[in-house]
């Protein structure tokens, strides 16, 4: 796992955003084990998703060909926002499109599971979120506690957004759901993305994170090393 450099006054920062996360996914928060009923979701955008209608018709891939064959010229039709929640431990997927990205798409997806069973009546549900524009800081933290007494946000450090996992079912929509991206229209994009998180779901499994806090304690300590070199040799 790769990490930017960072500033040595960084590292505390990122260290108290990240090791919950991390905790998390290990079935623990605050140092003890989460409580049976206890669930966690990871939320995400992805934003700006085109529908690009191709001039002529894709062609499937011939024997002993290199693949298909894609139109590379398109009209733009638009592009709208898929927005998804990932609950981890138990490979759900709860999905949704908007035409953009925002506060009111975002507590919709939010509303989306936590209206429902389990999670309307979970102990805890900790909801995973990076530090995007409709779910940033403590007025986020203030608006969806307080819409819902369950639930607890939990921030990724900023420029981390790679804690949150999903951003893993998100690369997976785009390698299986979106390329080749070819849609009449925004309607059909819709269709065609949440008819794939129908199908997904059916044979979703756990992700296997392996990244733990010793795993961060030694890419850090790596880059400090870094860090020093480069200020020496400057």
């Amino acid at each position: 796992m790769e990490l930017p450099l960072l500033d040595l006054p960084a590292r505390p920062t990122l260290q108290a955003k990240a090791e919950p996360i991390l905790d998390l996914y290990q079935g623990r928060w605050e140092g003890e084990l989460l409580h049976p009923g206890d669930l966690v979701v990871c939320c995400d955008e992805k934003p700006s998703i085109q529908a690009r209608a191709r001039k002529h018709p894709s062609e499937a891939p011939k024997p002993g060909g290199d693949g298909q064959l894609v139109e590379h010229e398109y009209g733009r039709q638009g592009a709208l926002c898929y927005l998804a929640g990932w609950d981890f431990k138990h490979a759900r997927i709860f999905d949704r499109c908007a035409p953009k990205d925002g506060i009111e798409p975002f507590d919709a997806l939010i509303d989306q599971f936590m209206s429902t069973p389990p999670y309307s009546k979970a102990q805890r549900v900790f909801v995973v979120v990076d530090n995007g524009s409709a779910h940033r800081g403590k007025r986020s933290i203030d608006r969806l506690q307080g819409s819902w007494s369950n639930l607890i946000l939990v921030h990724t450090p900023v420029h981390a957004s790679w804690l949150n996992q999903a951003e893993i079912y998100f690369s997976v929509v785009q390698r299986k759901a979106l390329q080749p991206n070819n849609f009449t229209d925004l309607d059909a994009l819709e269709e065609h993305l949440l008819n794939f998180g129908r199908r997904y779901q059916q044979i979703a499994q756990p992700f296997e994170w392996k990244f733990t806090r010793e795993d961060l304690d030694r890419v850090l300590n790596k880059l400090d090393v870094e860090q020093a070199s480069h200020r020496l040799a400057a």
